[in-house]
Order: structure tokens, then sequence, then C-alpha cells
């Protein structure tokens, strides 16, 4: 099996498009992070789980589930990049591969230490743009090969219905 430990805010903080969302509602780009992160999983099979810190939410520890995504709001005093350390270590197993998408360059060399994998936050936008391109492609395949619920007809004759329909005939 394999995890992927998000450090929402550093990914917030690194994309583009949820840096811009974020400057005028942080919770809109919390909530975009979760649907991509969404398709992620169901795109890769992956098991996600994002970690905000708790400075930018206050109060107790919480976690909930959007979609198949695990989303956890840190204890008050406690930072993102422990919570994921904690993880990294409790999650990794001779049958798990733990990945954690930050580019916090020391918290790249902690998770290390634990046993995991790093993908900095271009690599997993990059791996995001082309999965959502690949999810496109196949909708776009799927449509293609629906039959057509309409009848076809010659041109000449769709003219004249055409002409029937608005009492030119």
């Amino acid at each position: 099996m394999d995890i992927l430990l998000v450090d929402g805010y550093n990914i917030i903080g690194a994309w583009p498009d949820l840096q811009k969302l974020k400057k005028n509602n942080l919770s809109e780009a919390r909530d975009l992070l979760i649907e991509k992160m969404a398709e992620y999983q169901a795109y890769t099979g992956f098991r996600v789980m994002i970690v905000f810190d708790a400075h930018m939410v206050k109060g107790i520890e919480k976690k909930q589930k959007n979609y198949r995504v695990e989303v956890i709001f840190t204890r008050e005093n406690e930072t993102a990049d422990e919570r994921i350390e904690k993880l990294a270590k409790s999650l990794s197993n001779i049958k798990t591969q733990v990945h954690v998408a930050t580019s916090d360059f020391t918290e790249q060399w902690a998770i290390f230490g634990q046993g995991a994998l790093r993908k900095s936050a271009r690599e997993l936008l990059n791996e995001m743009n082309t999965i959502e391109k690949r999810i496109k492609h196949r909708v776009k395949k799927i449509e293609e090969d629906r039959p057509s619920s309409k009848i076809s007809f010659p041109d000449d004759v769709m003219e004249k219905l055409e002409k029937w329909r608005r009492g030119n005939l």
C-alpha cells in the first residue's frame, strides 16, 4: 500500500493557483487542495492524508474525511511537520511505502530518516497536472465512444425538417 502525506499549507503556498486563492480565501484554497488530492487518490489508489497546522485554525486537534481523503488539523502547539514525522514513522512498515509531499527542505531530510520518500510541491503539481490531463482524455474518449442518441439524416432532409419546424415550408 502507498500512502501520501501532504503538508497542506506548504503545498498551498507553493502551487500558483492555490497561492492566489489563499490571498482572498484560505478556506477555499484548502477545499480546492482537498478536491485535487481526492482526484489524485481516486486515480492512483494511494491513501492520502493532508495535514494542516493548527495555527491557521485555532482549537483542538481535528480529523475528518472529505471524499476519501483524510484531513488532519494538528493540535494547537503541534506543527504539521511534527505530525507528518509521527505519521511517517507509525505508518511505515514492510507492506507500506510512505511518500511525503512538502518543499520544506528540513522536513524532507527528517522524513528520509523515517524511511519515507519525498515529493516536492513542484513534483506533486506536475504529477497532478498529468493526472488531470489523463482524466480529461479518458472522459473525452468515453464520450466519443458512446453511441449517438440522435438519428442521423442527410443534410437536405435536415434542411426540410428545420424549415417545417419553423413554419417556412
